[in-house]
């Protein structure tokens, strides 16, 4: 077994970093086993390093290796790239074409970005997984497959299994073990030394002197957060290394070629919604009918009291906040009392007293205003949610599917009605 000092050079690997120095001690341990690896770490951290060194001690080493980038095959082709195809099984296949699946049997498979798959997709490499077998696209014919999978993705996959994009026991079979990379702030020490090392490649390859960091550069250097990891890192020292006559970085150099450097503060980030926040156009909806319930309660007191008073202009006077809450303050449509027929009601006769049958024909409508309307969005939900756990028989995933809402929100309502 290789050390991991002579892995590191045999790879060009830089860094004395204990979380890099566990991942690599992993890998050498992992690789003359048939086990199925998954790598994980944010992008630019170096992923693509770990299959190779997995390959390269197993005794698969003399087998193929093949690197595939899922998340940049069509979703449309991607079968047909991993397991091949037979010939017209769709327009275009003019000839039966080998997978990769096929052509690397007996080596190892890289799946770079594993987590970008289709289902459809995940449900067959499932199978290679558990026994070795795959179909081309196109045929019926079950052929069978020795690789040994290697897996890496820079996706939060709990994450994703939570939102139904990946499966879960696919995961769980891609994990046998997994070998997380750090990314390039947590290894301070490291920073340096591999900017270092970029700056004298570049001038070999350019030809020209090397450049180095005066002390404040390296403090920034140090200090920044590396979003693009080792990748960012590789960038900056070759556009540095290009365009900087000066061989000798200060700190203002430094910092054009660093974007954002002043946003790295440490920042509250306020988790919790705010009342007017909505996760659902149902919410949006409820919003809306609780908004029109008000306004119809507004519209009945207001009503009533003309009906029981009769003065519209003192009626107008008393309520004028209700008035304006409910019409607003529109300058070209100023809505009053007045301009409303269905509130239009005459003054008092000298007796007091209206006829009985003109109130009859004309605000008929009274009782109906009177009797106070039942609008509970609550009860309308819960007999929604009561229908759809029967007509599923109680199976609360396909019931919130119906509802339109997940399946947690479901299981917390059912809990709330006591159902």
């Amino acid at each position: 077994m290789e050390s991991i000092q002579a892995i590191k050079q045999r790879f060009e690997i830089i860094g004395n970093d204990a979380k890099l120095n566990r991942a690599l001690e992993k890998a050498i341990q992992v690789a003359p086993t048939d086990i199925s690896v998954l790598v994980t770490g944010e992008s630019g951290v170096g992923k693509e390093s770990i299959p190779k060194i997995i390959h390269s001690l197993s005794h698969r080493k003399h087998g193929k290796y093949i690197a595939v980038n899922c998340g940049a095959i069509p979703e449309g082709t991607i079968d047909s790239e991993l397991f091949g195809h037979e010939k017209g099984a769709f327009t275009g296949a003019t000839q039966t074409r080998s997978g990769y699946f096929e052509v690397a049997d007996g080596g190892t498979i890289f799946l770079d970005e594993v987590g970008e798959l289709p289902l459809t997709t995940q449900v067959r490499l499932l199978r290679v997984l558990e026994n070795g077998e795959f179909i081309k696209v196109g045929s019926s014919k079950v052929q069978k497959t020795n690789v040994r999978i290697v897996a890496a993705t820079n996706v939060n996959m709990f994450e994703a299994i939570k939102k139904e994009k990946f499966r879960e026991d696919l995961y769980y079979r891609l994990s046998t073990v997994e070998i997380n990379i750090p990314p390039l702030r947590d290894r301070k020490e490291d920073i340096h030394l591999l900017f270092r090392k970029f700056s004298s490649d570049f001038a070999l390859k350019y030809k020209m002197p090397t450049i180095k960091l005066a002390d404040d550069a390296v403090n920034l250097l140090l200090k920044y957060r590396w979003n693009g990891n080792i990748r960012q890192l590789r960038n900056v020292a070759e556009q540095i290394s290009v365009l900087e006559q000066n061989r000798t970085i200060t700190l203002e150099t430094l910092r054009q070629y660093l974007p954002d450097t002043g946003n790295n503060l440490p920042a509250i980030v306020n988790n919790t919604k705010s009342d007017s926040d909505f996760s659902s156009e149902r919410e949006i909806l409820y919003k809306v009918l609780f908004d029109m319930k008000s306004d119809l309660n507004d519209l009945k007191k207001l009503t009533m009291e003309l009906m029981k008073n009769g003065n519209v202009s003192e009626v107008t006077k008393d309520n004028e906040s209700l008035i304006q809450k409910i019409y607003g303050n529109d300058d070209e449509e100023d809505a009053t009392i007045e301009d409303l027929e269905v509130l239009s009601i005459p003054e008092k006769t000298s007796n007091d007293e209206l006829p009985i049958e003109n109130m009859q024909d004309k605000y008929h409508f009274a009782e109906e205003i009177e009797e106070e309307e039942t609008l509970s969005l609550q009860d309308k939900e819960l007999e929604l949610i009561k229908k759809s756990l029967e007509r599923h028989q109680g199976k609360r995933k396909l019931a919130a599917q119906e509802l339109g809402i997940s399946e947690r929100t479901l299981y917390r309502k059912i809990k709330q009605y006591d159902l």
